[in-house]
């Protein structure tokens, strides 16, 4: 597998209509806001998001869901037993050599990062991955629609029909979503990650929404309008992610947008810096 070479930004333009990108179960799982108004999706679900697609592409994946466990183990402590170099260095208390076999297996914890800290284990590890992942939030302040709902049949037997047949549901009406990161080369030499793994995860990004549909999340409601990708011209980078992340600017062309067309989309440029502009799915 390829090095990974020098440092990589990117951006994802994500379109919401009439679905609940990222429930908050603080707040009775209305769509997350900040205190302006703004829609945010925390960093650690569009994390979930990447590594479903991951794992839909192929990969081996870590910290993977109770509904997608593909390996028949309950915990990530049983996942993490039954990966015969980590027991080995665990019982050598190597803690490089269970961090570099970790890597190896897993294309989540290389990319993302993993503390390994179980009851069952004498061995403390932590890994820093070098894919870093910002929250994603709206362009404009969300507008979120909310319609209380009826079960048609009682959770348990009884004579009338219970209290618990009433709940709420909540959508985000129309925004426009960004979600912003980066790829570290230090972190990458350090996990093993390779210029084959940030293809995937711009693979990934690209697809982000692919069988992720649920009754919050319809079909078509959650769509990847555009993937801005920098890839520098050295290991550590010719500017600040900052800097980069500030080219892209968004703004409204109407009142109240409604649709990813009804946004004015520009991309500054730096010098020596290029973009590969990618269309989602």
């Amino acid at each position: 597998m390829g090095e990974f070479t020098n440092k990589i930004d990117f951006e994802v333009l994500v379109m919401v209509q009439n679905a609940n990108p990222n429930g908050d179960p603080l707040n009775g799982n209305r769509p997350r806001e900040t205190y302006d108004g703004f829609g945010e999706i925390s960093d650690v679900c569009i994390k979930r998001k990447i590594r479903n697609r991951l794992q839909d592409m192929g990969e081996d994946i870590f910290v993977q869901s109770d509904g997608r466990s593909v390996d028949e183990c309950k915990s990530l402590a049983d996942r993490a037993a039954k990966n015969e170099d980590m027991q080995k260095a665990q019982k050598d208390k190597n803690r490089e050599e269970y961090a570099k076999a970790a890597c190896k297996k897993w294309i989540d914890v290389r990319s993302f990062g993993q503390v390994f800290a179980f009851k069952s284990g004498n061995v403390s590890v932590g890994v820093r991955g070098p894919v870093s992942i910002h929250s994603a939030f709206s362009v404009l302040p969300v507008s979120i629609d909310s319609m209380q709902i009826t079960k048609s049949v009682n959770s348990e037997t009884m004579d009338k029909k219970s209290s618990d047949t009433m709940g709420m549901k909540h959508k985000v009406h129309s925004a426009l979503y960004i979600l912003k990161g980066s790829i570290n080369h230090q972190l990458a030499e350090k996990t093993g990650f390779t210029e084959e793994d940030a293809e995937k995860i711009k693979e990934a990004l690209r697809t982000l929404f692919v069988n992720d549909s649920s009754s919050a999340r319809p079909d078509g409601s959650m769509e990847v309008c555009k993937v801005y990708w920098w890839k520098h011209n050295c290991p550590m980078g010719q500017y600040s992610s900052a800097k980069v992340h500030r080219l892209v600017k968004v703004t409204p062309k109407v009142d109240d947008p409604k649709v990813f067309e009804d946004y004015e989309i520009v991309v500054d440029s730096l010098p020596g810096l290029e973009m590969e502009e990618i269309e989602g799915i």
